[in-house]
């Protein structure tokens, strides 16, 4: 994957760290992604937290509405990525 490591993607990690509250993240986000990429995005996030507690790809896939080709990408991203989703389901169990 390429590398998007860069001064734009920093500044809008920060912007995103300077958000306060759910209500905040509602507003920047619905601003910044189309309604369909906020949606993906979230569907995402559902189908690692599907596919951590031990559900099939065919599962997940009922019950997201997600194509196998995603949550394999997402599967991959789990298993084998930068660590990101562990780091936030992790973080949702405490």
């Amino acid at each position: 994957m390429e590398n998007h490591h860069n001064k734009d993607v920093d500044a809008l990690f920060c912007a995103i760290l300077s958000l306060e509250n759910i209500d905040e993240c509602y507003k920047f986000f619905e601003d910044a992604l189309t309604p369909k990429e906020l949606c993906d995005i979230a569907q995402r996030l559902k189908a690692a937290r599907l596919l951590k507690s031990g559900k099939s790809y065919l599962d997940v896939c009922l019950e997201t509405g997600m194509s196998t080709a995603t949550i394999s990408r997402v599967s991959k991203a789990l298993e084998r990525g930068a660590g990101g989703y562990k780091l936030v389901l992790d973080r949702e169990e405490k």
